[in-house]
Formats: structure tokens, sequence, C-alpha cells
């Protein structure tokens, strides 16, 4: 793995919100291809690493490179069109639109017609928008959308609103996926339902997988490498086997001295 290069290396990224500190000297590397997880308590400042990566908040310190080029302190839409998708903890879907409505939006992130000639229609944005919408059919269908396609998301049971806002993540072509808490609120059967489904676009889509999930389970089985964070300090990094077994990893989620 050593002479692998990164897909995304965040260099001591530190997050500091007026006195207090959310992330600090974070480093990491996610290799293409991997499923990589981070980890640790309510708190630790997992969702605020996530947006740092995603352009919601610039680094107090530090950069963040992707696939070779600084990335630190673009816009998320820069980002996203730079190959990095992500979903969040609670779903941000355009709840009033529909299940197709929702992936045309983000699709529209790959258009490369100017306004003027999508205001009038020219032939090289009808050609465009019809390849559009045969990709966002490809993705309906392959997530299992296709009896939801014109029910309004907020309409849809949960499970189907967790797999629309990955599939609408694909829709921007993404090469690093983020994923933040996708098992939330799911029961056992969902998850491991999830843990395959993770593992089935990863491959289909050949994608690169980062993600914070608190279902432990799923993270040991799914995960290649595991980044544990407590109070915005990462205290392990290893194999699942490695950080079940850290003496740091049980303190911080247990609450017991290291020797116990």
């Amino acid at each position: 793995m050593s002479n692998v290069v990164p897909i995304l290396k965040t260099q001591g990224i530190t997050m500091r919100f007026g006195g207090i500190t959310a992330v600090n000297n974070l480093s990491i590397e996610v290799n293409p291809g991997e499923i990589v997880a981070l980890i640790g308590p309510n708190g630790a400042g997992k969702t605020t690493a996530f947006n740092m990566i995603t352009g919601v908040y610039t680094p107090t310190e530090g950069r963040i490179i992707y696939c070779g080029k600084d990335i630190t302190g673009m816009k998320p839409d820069q980002i996203t069109k730079n190959g990095i998708a992500r979903t969040f903890q609670n779903i941000r879907l355009f709840k009033k639109l529909s299940v197709l409505e929702n992936i045309l939006i983000a699709r529209h992130l790959r258009l490369k017609s100017d306004f003027l000639s999508a205001t009038l229609r020219l032939p090289q944005y009808r050609m465009e928008e019809k390849q559009m919408r045969e990709k966002v059919d490809v993705l309906i269908n392959e997530f299992g959308l296709s009896k939801y396609q014109h029910e309004v998301a907020s309409s849809l049971p949960y499970g189907v609103q967790r797999r629309l806002e990955i599939a609408r993540a694909l829709a921007t072509e993404p090469s690093l996926l983020l994923l933040d808490e996708p098992a939330a609120g799911m029961n056992p059967k969902e998850t491991e339902e999830l843990t395959h489904f993770i593992r089935d676009i990863k491959e289909r889509y050949n994608l690169t997988v980062f993600l914070i999930e608190h279902h432990m389970e799923l993270v040991m089985e799914i995960s290649e490498r595991i980044y544990v964070l407590d109070f915005g300090e990462t205290i392990a990094k290893g194999t699942a086997n490695e950080i079940q077994n850290n003496p740091k990893v049980i303190e911080a989620y247990l609450g017991v001295e290291e020797d116990a």
C-alpha cells in the first residue's frame, strides 16, 4: 500500500469555533477503492471533519488534498464537481420534489451547455438533456426506485429516502463518496441490507467510500481501515481487529480505565 497515492489526504486539519477546538490536527489517508470509517463518541468531531472535506467549513489550519489537488477552502459545489459527493446524518432531500426531480437536479451539475443553450433549447442542450435523463433512469432502476419515481420525497419510507439520497449523490458521478451515518434509524435487517448495498455500489460505480457510523457491527464488517476520534483528537487508527482491541478506544466508548 505504500506506493498507492491516496485519493483523499488531510494534513493536520483543525477547526476552531471561537475558543472551542472541534477537530485538532486530523491527518487521514483514504486510498482508491477502499472503504474507510471515521468513528468516535457523540461530539467527537466526525461531522465537522466531513464538513471541512466537503467545503461546508474552511479549516482553521491544515490542508485537504484530493487526487493530488489542494481543495482546502473550495466551495461545496466546486468540490462536488471535482468528484466528492456526500450524504448527511439528517437526510437532506428536496422533500416537496419527486424522486425523479431530486436526482435530475443533482445530475444538472454535469451539464456542459451554457444558460443560453438551455434557454433556447439548442440541439447540444437537447442532446445533453436526453443523455442526462437516460443516466437518471438507470440510477432509478438500479436503486429500486422505479415505483416511487413520481412520488414526493417526504412521502417515502425512511429506508427508501436513504437510498434516494445516495442515488442523488451518485448522480454527480463522484469518485469518492462520503456517507454520514447511513445506518441511522435503521433496524438490524435494514442495516444488514445496507452493508451489502454499500459494498455493491462501491464495486458497481468504482467508488472509494469514507463513512461515519455509530453502528459498530456495520463498521467492523465493512471497513478496511478505521480512524477513531475523541474530543477532536485522533486516538487510534488501524484495521477492525486492531481497533476492537485498542484500550484507548475501549475507554472512549465505555468510559473505563485502560487497565480495567
